[in-house]
């Protein structure tokens, strides 16, 4: 496999991440074909890489996820 070269995209919190340094993530947009992901509180420990499709589909399973209902 490839080395990816990260070094250059701009990073966006999740909306859910709270001031205090909550649990979020961050993901970068723009990288072709790919999303990558990583915990925005260690982020030198690198990141998850995810092919396109496969992150849409995990936001589309999240955005249905009925409020409340256990998993």
């Amino acid at each position: 496999m490839r080395a990816i070269d990260l070094s250059a995209v701009s990073w966006r919190k999740s909306s859910y991440s709270n001031t205090s340094g909550g649990e979020c993530v961050e993901v970068a947009p723009g990288v072709p074909s790919l999303v990558p992901v990583r915990d925005s509180k260690d982020p030198a420990r690198g990141a998850l890489l995810f092919a396109a499709p496969a992150w849409a589909a995990f936001l589309d399973g999240v955005r249905r996820e009925e409020p409340g209902r256990a998993a």
